[in-house]
């Protein structure tokens, strides 16, 4: 390598990670400009693609196994959606005794994930629904600022790990930037006049929702012993690769929705 070149095993998986994030970023924004049913079945789609993303990983030999969990995980969250009642409701914990009943590693652990993962679906067209376009929006907006911001510190920057014996690529350094960024971004909404000041307070804690959430994916991985939890995603991997910090967000914001009148955005 010639002196000052870039390092290609640094900067090597940029290029087909931006391709595919414009790509996501261009669908993800036109559904939710469009909310209802389109949207809806995007993310029932998303949802039933990362059950099946963990019950492969948990359980590599049940070849057909994965796709019946994603079917299973369709009709739920599909149902939830459809009837809105606390029976409906309960049927998004389905998936999750399914992935318990069935011969897998880390059954409770994978039980407890796939019932986040099937709260923060319902939370998603739950929140575009009752705050429209500026809540989910915002959301987003957190949990991909965070992720970026610590992208490029933590490869520019490094410094200590956060939790190296989970996710040995996460710095302290991202970390705080991730904050930092979500900070940003609930600026914008305050100065937009899309929220209020507490938003300032909020976006930070709901960014680390979402570290969390992709540190709890990482271990996951870890544990099986793979990179990514697919190749859906060129540059990025699998869908929950891409979405896990997403699935703490929401999971958080849903819980925060049970015991405040009204989040501070909309």
């Amino acid at each position: 390598m010639t002196a000052g070149a870039p390092d290609p095993g640094r900067w090597g998986d940029l290029r087909p990670r931006v391709l595919s994030a414009i790509v996501m970023v261009a669908v993800g924004a036109a559904e939710i400009w469009l909310g209802g049913p389109s949207f809806a079945v995007l993310v029932v789609l998303l949802t039933a693609g990362m059950i099946w993303e963990l019950a492969t990983i948990t359980a590599p030999v049940q070849r057909n196994r994965p796709l019946v969990m994603a079917g299973i995980a369709a009709a739920a969250l599909g149902g939830a959606l459809l009837f809105r009642s606390d029976l409906a409701a309960a049927a998004l914990l389905v998936p999750s005794v399914a992935l318990a009943l069935t011969p897998r590693r880390d059954r409770r652990i994978s039980a407890v994930y796939a019932a986040a993962i099937m709260v923060a679906g319902y939370g998603l067209v739950s929140l575009r629904e009752t705050t429209g376009t500026a809540g989910i929006i915002w959301l987003v907006m957190v949990v991909v600022m965070s992720d970026v911001a610590g992208y490029f510190a933590g490869r520019m920057i490094g410094g200590p790990k956060f939790w190296p014996a989970v996710s040995p690529k996460k710095t302290w350094s991202g970390t705080v930037a991730g904050w930092i960024g979500a900070v940003v971004v609930g600026l914008g909404f305050v100065l937009a006049g899309k929220g209020g000041v507490a938003l300032l307070l909020l976006s930070p804690v709901v960014a680390f929702a979402g570290q969390m959430g992709d540190v709890v994916e990482s271990w996951l991985k870890r544990r099986a012993g793979v990179k990514d939890s697919s190749h859906l995603i060129p540059g990025h991997g699998g869908l929950l690769d891409r979405f896990d910090a997403l699935i703490g967000a929401t999971v958080l914001v849903m819980l925060l929705g049970l015991v405040l009148p009204q989040l501070p955005i909309g």
